[in-house]
């Protein structure tokens, strides 16, 4: 038998950010801005190879998806911990894994107590962002390079 993950609705359940994505590519490149204007296509194109990189990106990670499902289902067969969730719930397609797994579990009324893990992306970035300080230090025997040192005596 497959993987329990492994089911055509689950792939297109989570994968939905990816389609999603691929038909903004698609429905991106096919407005015909030419006709305005050559230099419309300059932003057209990044525009569209965006899209399709995330919408790429989200396809290729079916493999880790999936093991980070088996991770979720181990870490959560004998009792819920959210903590094992926050992680998921900061992004989309993370929190979509979530729902499935609570549903795997039979907790689906679970959810509503995860929210609460979500944090908005100024907090996200405020938390990820610290201010660095920098400190030099300055080595009193310093001496300018280009100077050249004269070499110590040994009978001093």
């Amino acid at each position: 038998m497959g993987h329990p993950i492994s089911t055509f609705a689950r792939y297109m359940y989570l994968n939905t950010y990816a389609f999603l994505l691929l038909i903004m590519g698609v429905g991106i490149g096919l407005i015909p801005l030419y006709r305005h204007s050559w230099w419309w296509l300059l932003l057209q194109v990044p525009l569209v190879l965006l899209c399709f990189h995330g919408s790429y990106s989200i396809f290729s990670s079916w493999k880790d998806k999936k093991r980070k499902y088996d991770v979720l289902m181990q870490r959560n067969q004998q009792q819920l911990r959210p903590d094992t969730f926050s992680e998921f719930m900061q992004a989309p397609c993370g929190r979509l894994l979530t729902i499935i797994v609570l549903k795997d579990l039979h907790q689906t009324g679970a959810y509503s107590q995860l929210k609460h893990l979500r944090k908005s992306y100024f907090v996200l970035l405020k938390e990820n962002c610290l201010p660095q300080k920098h400190a030099m230090y300055i080595n009193p025997d310093y001496v300018n390079p280009d100077k050249k040192l004269s070499k110590p005596s040994l009978n001093s």
